[in-house]
């Protein structure tokens, strides 16, 4: 499917998209104008200006992405759950269990992006890119079928733990979660393609300054996003399993007040 996407041919990939569009509801009436010339084109499509307005609260976190929310809630013991009765260990997740250590208590979010929504990610506050660490794995599908039949899928996919600092000291993780037909992801502070047939090095320390909203990325078809951030910080107003949420919009709510948390 990659292979396929990415044939230029402007015929070959308005065809593809009447096709596609019997199935989903893929919408391009947001995107940027312009003549696709293949469907990896329209699967990393840009937005017009304003498309997506940014939650002004600074004490508000933005979803990075549109998507819908799958289950969200407090890490409890080092665990959160997949699917209803199906947990996974952060550890396993980030590969290290002191990388998770700082979310103990905290609040998570899962994002699922399907096909057709708008594959780029964003940064949901101001602060630095700290760290990736990349980790090949599978492709299993990531939709709420595979989530509650597999288990510790997240775990077993292809994914980047991207470690942030906010301004405030705040430490916060993004975990891009690749799926099938998605075997590739694009950051753009990094100079490199990450997918399954890169092999590292895996560990990459980087001091990326982001601002809130300011793109980070993208999956080049659709998949998961997982948000982790520490105690203090909670689920904003209407976040329960199957919101539809869009870029810029409430996802968590930094504590009032000065906060400092403690480095890991």
């Amino acid at each position: 499917m990659g292979w396929f996407s990415k044939l230029r041919s402007p015929w070959l990939c308005r065809a593809s998209v009447a096709v596609w569009r019997l199935f989903t509801e893929l919408d391009l009436s947001e995107a940027k104008p312009r003549r696709y010339a293949s469907l990896h084109e329209v699967f990393t499509r840009e937005l017009l200006p304003g498309a997506r307005p940014l939650d002004p609260d600074p004490r508000t976190l933005i979803s990075p992405c549109d998507a819908i929310v799958g289950t969200c809630g407090t890490v409890q013991a080092g665990s959160v759950l997949q699917a209803k009765g199906s947990p996974y260990a952060l550890a396993e997740l980030f590969g290290r269990s002191d990388r998770a250590a700082p979310f103990e208590g905290g609040s998570y979010v899962t994002l699922r992006l399907t096909s057709a929504m708008y594959h780029r990610f964003h940064a949901p506050h101001d602060g630095r890119v700290e760290h990736v660490t990349y980790i090949s794995g599978d492709t299993w599908n990531v939709n709420p079928v595979a989530l509650a039949r597999v288990q510790r899928l997240f775990c077993r996919n292809e994914r980047a733990v991207i470690r942030l600092r906010l301004v405030d000291g705040t430490p916060l993780a993004l975990v891009p979660v690749a799926a099938i037909l998605v075997a590739s992801i694009r950051l753009h502070f990094l100079d490199v393609l990450l997918h399954l047939r890169w092999r590292g090095p895996n560990e990459m320390p980087c001091d990326a300054p982001v601002h809130k909203g300011q793109e980070l990325g993208w999956f080049e078809h659709g998949s998961t996003i997982i948000v982790f951030a520490p105690p203090g910080v909670g689920l904003a107003p209407g976040i329960t399993p199957g919101h539809r949420i869009r870029m810029g919009e409430p996802l968590l709510h930094l504590p009032q007040g000065p906060q400092r948390l403690p480095r890991h």
